[in-house]
């Protein structure tokens, strides 16, 4: 048995020993090969197709080594950080490196125009912490917008509170735009460096840009040159898509619970139908009888 187990592991190094050459004999052809491409280098890769005016994210994008020869010098991006948040200038291929003469820093020559759907309009609205739910709302949320308007003249006129449009769709709070990574990217005028700042938390913006139809944003100009301060947005959980439950205008009767304006009113006397009557006919009054009288001193035979 000893002189068996000692063939076994004599068997066993011997194979080792073997495998450890082909590998270092491998490592080295593999080495020849290369050689002529330079070493390799971390280089940033599509790993999707990513479509023009898109914001490039971190599930977009990987990090490979290739051959120096095979990376675009002076191009090619190294760090994938530099770019999350960044939108692409041009159409970047799966599995294409990623050049930084394809990619624009957010500003305003990317702007959100191919994040409006067809048909649909972009419109800025002006809010501030009590009209915009303390400046909560972020890209991306879904609102209810509700307006106070004075209706009526004189003593007539009143205000009602209504819920003029429902489910919109929020595109951007100031600068921070839907499906961007949220912040901002600026120039420090006095170091010369980009700064880039958060915007998460963000609660410095003051105005908020909607996605209406047309009607809806002609209507809601109407309201800002009214008044901007009787706008007020309510936000609303990302799953309640119900759009159609319009509520009835609030008055001071309804909040108060009592009759409202209309009830109140004297209702209008019905109008009296005049029916022309036929005119009765009336009996000829009967003929007059003669009436003889007899005269002076004559006497009847």
């Amino acid at each position: 048995m000893g002189n068996e187990t000692r063939t076994l592991w004599i068997s066993v190094g011997a194979g080792l020993m073997a495998m450890f050459l082909v590998y270092s004999f491998l490592q080295e052809q593999k080495a020849e090969i290369v050689k002529p491409y330079g070493g390799k280098m971390n280089v940033v890769f599509a790993v999707k197709d990513i479509r023009e005016m898109e914001t490039v994210d971190d599930t977009m994008i990987e990090v490979r080594e290739v051959p120096q020869s095979f990376v675009v010098q002076g191009q090619a991006v190294r760090n994938p950080e530099d770019i999350i948040g960044y939108v692409a200038a041009a159409p970047i291929q799966k599995g294409e490196q990623i050049l930084a003469n394809k990619l624009w820093q957010p500003g305003p020559e990317t702007g959100i125009s191919l994040q409006v759907q067809p048909g649909k309009r972009a419109l800025a609205v002006p809010i501030n912490e009590y009209t915009g739910v303390a400046r909560l709302i972020r890209p991306g949320d879904r609102i209810d917008i509700i307006a106070a308007v004075d209706v009526g003249k004189g003593q007539n006129q009143r205000r009602e509170v209504a819920t003029i449009m429902t489910d919109v769709t929020v595109l951007a709070t100031g600068v921070n735009v839907v499906n961007n990574i949220p912040r901002s990217v600026e120039l420090d005028p006095d170091t010369g460096k980009i700064m880039q700042t958060v915007l998460t938390g963000d609660t410095r913006y003051t105005s908020v840009t909607l996605e209406l139809s047309p009607k809806e944003a002609q209507d809601l100009v109407f309201l800002q040159t009214a008044g901007a301060g009787n706008i007020y947005f309510t936000l609303k959980n990302p799953n309640d898509r119900n759009s159609s439950q319009r509520l009835p205008s609030s008055v001071a009767e309804t909040i108060l619970g009592r009759p409202s304006f209309e009830a109140s009113a004297p209702a209008a006397a019905p109008p009296v139908i005049q029916i022309p009557q036929q005119p009765v006919p009336v009996a000829p009054a009967p003929a007059a009888q003669p009436t003889h009288r007899p005269r002076k001193g004559f006497r009847p035979l």
